[in-house]
């Protein structure tokens, strides 16, 4: 089933102002996983970035005032939502997070295989090369686990629709027909460190570099139009960086920030739900 719905938005009170945690989560606890934090300023309404990492860990220090060290290898780890929100309520000024915005296979339901929500991805955005992984019971398996009930616990709802209200929630998302709204594009943009050589089969490997640098660049200038305040962590030379391993942690931090701008359009009405009663995936 396809939910659309554009009216069941609520202002999340008259004292505090909405804020979206964005969490580009690791199906394995060997990958480190982006963060990003980001809320409406009060007055015109504009959204500004508070904290982007390329890791849990690097962004739970931010509150104790240390900088994240781009340059350093981020730390892996199973998610710690508790600590994730507990960070991001301090630099909220303790206000609380409104949305929580993952990319990762989350369900009411144990996951065993493909939902429905993957299939329905799959068929709307597979010609434009947006199809789903397939989940399974070991991937993310416990990770998953490990998100949701610890968001749930923290007192936030799996959103497969309107009916709750948004405030309160942790929705499930997909950066890449995500990326096709945001930067206009017709086809999936090719900026997965992993797929550089389908993506260039011909090129050299400093080509290659050269093609994942300007990709970033366009997805972060892209948030730029509709997010105030993004630092610029990229490089601006493929010399910079030394491996292509060294590129995922910009991957996975700009992966944050676009699962934070989907938490936007789902707070504002402008995001579809593509699932079932189960688990759905939210797509602008």
């Amino acid at each position: 089933m396809i939910y659309r719905d554009a009216a069941c938005y609520a202002v999340n009170g008259v004292d505090t102002m909405p804020a979206i945690l964005g969490i580009d989560a690791a199906w394995t606890a060997t990958e480190p996983s982006g963060v990003a934090l980001l809320r409406q300023t009060p007055g015109d309404g504009c959204w500004e970035c508070l904290a982007v990492a390329p890791s849990y860990e690097s962004f739970i220090a931010i509150p104790d005032g240390n900088v994240v060290q781009w340059e350093q290898r981020p730390t892996s780890g199973c998610p710690e939502p508790g600590r994730l929100l507990t960070a991001a309520k301090q630099l909220l000024g303790g206000e609380r997070v409104t949305v929580v915005s993952v990319d990762m296979a989350m369900s009411n339901v144990k996951i065993t295989g493909r939902r429905a929500c993957d299939n329905e991805i799959s068929r709307r955005f597979g010609a434009q090369g947006c199809s789903t992984h397939t989940p399974n019971r070991a991937r993310p398996g416990a990770i998953s686990t490990i998100m949701l009930n610890g968001l749930t616990d923290s007192g936030y709802k799996l959103a497969v629709d309107c009916a709750v209200g948004r405030n309160n929630s942790v929705i499930e998302v997909y950066p890449h027909p995500a990326l096709l709204s945001l930067l206009d594009r017709d086809y999936r943009v090719p900026y997965k460190v992993d797929r550089r050589r389908r993506y260039w089969r011909t090129l050299s490997n400093p080509e290659r570099k050269t093609r994942l640098i300007g990709e970033f660049r366009n997805i972060h200038n892209g948030l730029n139009g509709v997010v105030q305040g993004i630092p610029d962590f990229l490089p601006e030379h493929p010399e910079q960086v030394r491996t292509f391993t060294s590129f995922k942690r910009f991957e996975d931090a700009l992966d944050a920030l676009v699962c934070a701008w989907v938490g936007v359009r789902y707070l504002e009405g402008r995001a579809t739900a593509y699932g079932d009663g189960n688990a759905a995936i939210w797509v602008p």
